[in-house]
Formats: C-alpha cells, structure tokens, sequence
C-alpha cells in the first residue's frame, strides 16, 4: 500500500476542521501582519552544498526520534551550525509537529523556514504564510496534475515551493510546471525503503536553472557529498540530526564533504 495515501485523508479531515473553526476569509485577513519573507530560494542557491535542516519528533519508518524536542532551541542550533534554511514537520499524527512549532521556529532564528506538510487544499498555503513560512513542500504524489495551480495559489501567498519528487514521470510533472525548486526523494512510499541512486538518477535530469534538492538517507557527510557530486544543490536532513549528539558538526561535515564533492565533480554546480 502506498504509505501516503492515509495521511492525506487525514489531512484533507484535518482541513476541513481547521475551515470552520478558522474560514478562509478569516485567515487572509492575517496575512498582511505575517512576518517578512526569508528568501528561501535564494538561501538554496548560496555558494555550496546548503543543508535544510528539519525539526521532526517522529516519522513513520524511524518511529519516536525525539519526542521532548523543543522545537525553538533545535532550530537555534541547525542555525548556529550554518543551515541554510529550517524544515519544520507540522502534520501531527505520524510525524508529531504542529502549526505552532512553526511560529516557534520563525522566531527562534533567523534562516528561512519551509512548512514541510503534506498540502490537500490551497487553505493550508494560506495557513503557512501566516504562520510565518517562507516556503512550503508540495508532494507531486499527492498533487498529480493540480500541481501548477498549486504552485499559482503558492505564489499568491508569498510562498516558495520545494516541489517533490519520487520517480521519472513525476519530474516530468513537476519540470511541465515549472517547479523552481525540485525536491528529489530518495524514500519508496510503498516499502519506506531508502535508495541514493533514486537522485544520482533523477538529479541529472533536472534543468541547471532550478534549485536541486535531496531528501532521505543522507546520514554521513559520505552521504552529502554522493548526492552533492550527483548534483544536488542543497540536502534535506531530518533523521540524523534529530538522533544525533551533535547536529551542529554533522551540519559542518555535510558542507564540508559538498565541498569536497563539488572539487571532484565541478559539472554538478549549477549553472
């Protein structure tokens, strides 16, 4: 069974609740006292390999990862150590996060944030932005062809949008609609499993122009710079840094080994 498919009936509930308690109308009124952007875009498209460091309690292959965890001071430290932007997990039932940790977040420092969710409705754009996100993730898997309106109605709130990806014809979803920023998962949504070559496949086949992601898997700076040398601009981590002792050095080890990785292979920088 694909792993997605329940998570975003529980979502597209969730949505519904949030729009009688909250109608949309309600939330647009909010938007003029949001807080001023962060370019996220242009913090992936800095010199070297950016690291989008997440705050996750849990997730549905690793389990618990870190339950307590104050999101603010998690956040604090992914930006002490050089993250070039904060993912925050706000889908609560099988990742613990809230629409809270976000607006914590935001405050806590000062890098863009990325509301990492899984979209259903344009409502929760709305929601995002004013709640302080800078930029939100839409899931191609979940999104199939609406794809381009939901990067339209992305636009309209002020957002960015990291555009993910799993397999070929999914990019060419995402590349037909113009994604700026493409987001290449290394995660099977069927088995959960975890394969790097999914973006030293797909990586390849991505424009110079846009930013390019890699998400799940990447543990070790061994792993940064495979996925850097594949021609990732940026790496989405969340497991690791959540379990690990000290996140702020293995930020430090994942830019460095895209260092490393961008001397070896100079064709994977973006043009």
């Amino acid at each position: 069974m694909n792993r997605l498919t329940p998570i975003l009936e529980a979502r597209r509930e969730a949505v519904a609740a949030a729009k009688r308690e909250t109608p949309l109308e309600a939330l647009l009124d909010r938007l003029p006292l949001a807080p001023a952007f962060r370019d996220f875009a242009g913090a992936l498209r800095a010199p070297g390999l950016g690291v989008i460091a997440e705050v996750k309690r849990r997730s549905p292959s690793a389990g618990a990862l870190a339950a307590g965890a104050d999101a603010g001071a998690t956040a604090r430290r992914y930006a002490e150590a050089g993250a070039a932007a904060i993912s925050v997990l706000t889908e609560p039932d099988h990742f613990g996060g809230a629409l809270d940790d976000l607006e914590i977040v935001r405050d806590a420092q000062t890098a863009p944030v990325l509301r990492k969710d899984f979209v259903v409705d344009p409502y929760q754009l709305v929601e995002a932005r004013a709640a302080g996100a800078d930029a939100v993730l839409l899931i191609v898997a979940a999104l199939g062809e609406a794809l381009p309106d939901y990067l339209g109605h992305t636009a309209e709130a002020g957002l960015d949008a990291l555009v993910e990806v799993h397999d070929e014809a999914e990019l060419r979803v995402a590349l037909d609609a113009g994604g700026p920023i493409v987001g290449v998962n290394n995660r099977n949504l069927t088995d959960l499993g975890v394969d790097l070559a999914v973006c030293e496949r797909l990586l390849p086949q991505i424009p110079p122009a846009a930013v390019k992601v890699a998400e799940s898997g990447i543990f070790a700076g061994a792993d940064a710079a495979r996925m850097r040398a594949a021609g990732a601009d940026a790496v989405l981590v969340g497991t690791s840094l959540m379990t690990a002792e000290n996140p702020g050095a293995l930020i430090a080890g994942f830019r460095a080994q895209g260092a490393v990785a961008r001397r070896a292979f100079p064709h994977s920088e973006a043009a």
